[in-house]
């Protein structure tokens, strides 16, 4: 339940410019996850979230220490968790998740910053990945078949 909570706070974060602990809480609350305010604490320590400057000025929640290591455990959890199968149509990946989880799934691979991965478009339980070439494709395919089967390098 953890790993998935924490996906819906990245997805949630990235989605809309989320100031409190408060409004993080209330929207985790609508998104079906009881949590309570020291939860979520702790999952803003865990995932190492920061405040960023928001489009208005006012302070968002970010998450900082994703795009300096891009390859932590979190981003591999929640493309293990929510994978279930991918297939290639040319430069396109189309991936399917567990219902609900393409957005947390599209972020996570989108911060693991694959070569060749130009970005990802995700549904509720579909994700388009964009790949620079035909070539890149099997590239890419095959470093997300070894993160799903636990053999990452």
């Amino acid at each position: 339940m953890k790993t998935k909570r924490h996906a819906k706070i990245l997805e949630l974060i990235n989605q809309y410019e989320i100031e409190t602990q408060e409004e993080l809480a209330q929207r985790l609350i609508e998104a079906g996850f009881n949590v309570t305010q020291a939860t979520i604490s702790r999952d803003i320590r865990e995932l190492k979230l920061s405040k960023v400057a928001g489009h208005h000025g006012r302070a968002k929640y970010a998450a900082l220490a994703a795009a300096e290591q891009p390859n932590t455990n979190k981003y591999t959890r929640v493309l293990q968790d929510g994978f279930v199968s991918r297939e290639m149509a040319t430069d396109l990946i189309v991936i399917k998740t567990v219902s609900g989880m393409a957005m947390a799934v599209a972020v996570a691979l989108d911060a693991m910053e694959i070569p060749g991965m130009v970005g990802c478009i995700a549904g509720d339980d579909t994700i388009f990945c964009a790949i620079h070439s035909e070539a890149q494709t099997y590239k890419v395919m095959e470093i997300i078949d070894k993160v799903v089967a636990g053999r990452a390098e």
